[in-house]
């Protein structure tokens, strides 16, 4: 073990604190920090508050340690040389290029970290590299822009467009992008970009754009996107029936279309005939395809299954990263506290990492909850900061990724996995019909519970 004595207590009540605190310490060191904003900012400028400063002061508001950025400026008072204001003011003068720039550095400090732990997940199809695309609009925000004080629609700060790499678990890239009504499809050439070779794409329909398709393939990679009901083709096959997943029945028929230039491109249509609709009634998930026929078509439906995994990620960044500040009404500034909640997110996958590789896979992915793991990080964080000065944390900045991976799983095997297991929820009742009194809009939970009680007396008797 690399820690001195100082560190004791937190290894055995909270070694998930000792964890955490070191990815930050290794992930958002100050001196690479402001290295990346010099080099990507356009506009902005340091003068007196590091961009540092700024991503350090953000954190501690996604991770739940400070409710609002006022607090956590309160709270780092001694160590910002500026007014509340200028943090406001950096803050919603932040680039998206720099706040994109900040999630992309930290997926490329902690894969190989991951890697050097042995905590990477199996590739849904064998031989390909799984990417999930998916959108995000910002909630509305709190009424702060003159514009908006009489008017009771919720300003939206932005949206943006996330890459989700399954087999690390990590959010490797973001589009953030300050107009919330732009439709996601424009946006998409921003990430054609960013396909590789043998890459496999997948997406909802909104992604189902007949020139990203073919751009995707155009760079010998692949794609299973959901069909858009506008998604045009022609066909000369029936549906064949192709066997089951656990979800339901598969089909598969060939399709093609012609583009202006005149030439001919084939696709497959996979369809998969639900055994239960889903939670807005449809029976049916209909997927477009380039993968080759060795891949089955079963094998594809139970792949677009994982498109959820990027939705529960989203959920996660929501309910147990505060990933929108609602006092953040300038889009820049609510796209960066996106951004460093990504950060934040990606941190987090790598603690389950070390998890899995000390615990066991299923062990972790089943059984641990992402609330009670941040929950416990935000309780300790404090208090372990008072007990821990700053400068003790520096060595983890420096040390060789073998290392680190060792100190992450040494840490790991002393967690206590019951502290962190997810709630067991039963199945929901269907809902009630309520009957509406107007003469009596209210009740006496006082009264409710004593004609409670009355009724049981008078059973007793």
């Amino acid at each position: 073990m690399l820690l001195g004595s100082i560190f004791e207590p937190f290894i055995h009540s909270s070694p998930l604190s000792i964890m955490s605190r070191a990815l930050l310490e290794r992930v958002l060191a100050s001196e690479s920090l402001d290295a990346l904003f010099r080099q990507h900012a356009e506009h902005q400028y340091t003068r007196e508050l590091l961009f540092s400063s700024v991503v350090d002061l953000m954190s501690l508001v996604v991770c739940g340690k400070h409710g609002t950025v006022r607090a956590a400026y309160r709270a780092q008072r001694e160590r910002l040389p500026v007014s509340l204001t200028s943090v406001y003011n950096k803050l919603a003068g932040i680039e998206t290029d720099v706040s994109a720039e900040l999630v992309r550095y930290s997926a490329g400090q902690l894969q190989p970290v991951l890697r050097e732990l042995g905590a990477g997940l199996p590739e849904p199809i064998a031989g390909y590299h799984l990417r999930i695309l998916d959108g995000n609009k910002l909630a509305g925000t709190q009424h702060r822009l003159p514009e908006t004080r009489d008017d009771a629609a919720a300003p939206l700060p932005g949206q943006t467009l996330a890459i989700l790499e399954p087999s690390w678990m990590l959010i490797s890239d973001v589009l953030p992008w300050e107009d919330a009504y732009v439709q996601e499809r424009a946006l998409l050439d921003y990430i054609v970009a960013k396909i590789r070779e043998r890459d496999l794409w997948l997406a909802d329909r909104n992604f189902c754009v007949r020139r990203f398709l073919l751009q995707i393939a155009a760079r010998d990679a692949f794609f299973i996107i959901r069909e858009h009901a506008q998604f045009t083709w022609n066909c000369n096959t029936r549906l064949r029936r192709k066997g089951r997943t656990p979800a339901g029945t598969v089909l598969e028929q060939r399709l093609w279309f012609t583009e202006d230039d005149g030439q001919v491109y084939y696709l497959r249509r996979v369809v998969l005939r639900l055994d239960e609709p889903t939670r807005e009634g449809e029976t049916e998930i209909v997927l477009l395809t380039n993968l080759p026929d060795d891949v089955y078509a079963q094998t594809v439906a139970e792949a677009y299954r994982k498109r959820w995994t990027i939705e529960g990620a989203f959920h996660e960044l929501t309910e147990t990263l505060a990933c929108e500040v609602d006092t953040l009404c300038y889009p820049k500034a609510a796209l960066f506290a996106f951004c460093v909640a990504v950060v934040a997110y990606n941190m987090q996958s790598v603690l389950k990492g070390a998890l899995r590789a000390v615990h066991g896979a299923p062990k972790v992915q089943e059984e641990v909850s992402a609330y009670y793991l941040a929950d416990e990080i935000a309780g300790v964080y404090r208090g372990m900061m008072i007990a821990i000065p700053a400068p003790h944390w520096e060595a983890f900045r420096t040390l060789a990724v073998a290392e680190f991976a060792a100190l992450l799983r040494d840490l790991a095997a002393k967690v206590d996995l019951v502290r962190l297991q997810k709630a067991r929820s039963n199945p929901k009742k269907p809902k009630r019909k309520r009957r509406y009194n107007r003469k009596r809009p209210h009740v006496s939970t006082f009264r409710l519970l004593q004609g409670r009680k009355g009724t049981r007396q008078g059973t007793k008797q």
